[in-house]
Parts: C-alpha cells; sequence; structure tokens
C-alpha cells in the first residue's frame, strides 16, 4: 500500500517557528523603543544648541544685553536697545522662527529661573514645561529632571 503525502505541518514544527518568532521580538521590539528615545534626546540637544546659539548671538548684537525672561526678542525684530517693534530702526532678528518644542513634553513655554545651573525644585511639575531660561546668565535649559543637565 502507498503511502499518502503529507500536507502541513507538525504541531512541534508550528512550535518550534512560534518560539524562533518570540526571540526575535524580545531582542528588536526592546530597540525599537531605545531607538525613539535617542531621537528625542538627539532633537532635544539640537534645539538647546540652537537656543543657546541664538541667545549669544542676540548678545553679541545688544552690547552685551540678553533677551528678556519670555525671550520673545528672539523670535521678533528689535532696535540696538532691544525694543521690539518694526521699523528703520529694528534691524536685528528675528533669531528663531519660533521657540521649538521641548520634545519630551511636547511645550515650548519658557518658565524664568534664578539659579545657575537650574536646580530640581525650578522644573515644572510632572515635567509639564518646555524650557527653564536664566535672564541674567543667559543659561538655558529642558524643564524636565531626567534632561535638566544636558
Amino acid at each position: 500500500m502507498k503511502a499518502q503525502a503529507r500536507h502541513g505541518f507538525t504541531l512541534v514544527e508550528v512550535l518550534i517557528v512560534v518560539v524562533i518568532m518570540a526571540v526575535l521580538a524580545a531582542t528588536i521590539i526592546p530597540q525599537f523603543s531605545d531607538s525613539t528615545k535617542d531621537a528625542k534626546l538627539s532633537s532635544l540637544k539640537f534645539n538647546l544648541h540652537t537656543l543657546r546659539s541664538q541667545i549669544q548671538m542676540y548678545k553679541s548684537q545688544h552690547d552685551g544685553k540678553l533677551p528678556t525672561a519670555t525671550m520673545v526678542e528672539l523670535t521678533s525684530k528689535t532696535d540696538t536697545a532691544g525694543t521690539v517693534g518694526t521699523g528703520a530702526t529694528h534691524v536685528y532678528g528675528p533669531y528663531i522662527a519660533t521657540i521649538p518644542a521641548n520634545q519630551f513634553s511636547g511645550k515650548n513655554t519658557v518658565k524664568a529661573i534664578t539659579n545657575s545651573p537650574a536646580a530640581a525644585g525650578d522644573v515644572t511639575a510632572n515635567n509639564g514645561g518646555g524650557w527653564l531660561y536664566n535672564a541674567t546668565t543667559g543659561e538655558i535649559f529642558a524643564d524636565d529632571t531626567t534632561y535638566l543637565t544636558q
């Protein structure tokens, strides 16, 4: 009598494939979550670098004066005294189109602080803010306890 050809997989074969897929998923999924965090951190560092360099440019063009606590001067045209306005005397700026958002909170708010450097007590509750800015020193930090020292 002739043996019939087998169609399909055995239970053992299916279990081996499931185990292999589980091992692959366990090694790949954490890498994707880390890459998201790494991308946000890179963006946060880039935004901080941009803000810091534009604050320094403002300072160099305004005889050592720094933007006020709201940093509105960075997004507007100013005169030599740093007064926001339009017209022939307002030739400086804008230095950036808008204040960028903090990638971890999604906010672009600026909170005035007096500590230098910023302290954990300066951070908005539940890391809910954008940036911490010291208008006396020109220092700017992420409003997040985890990334405060970036």
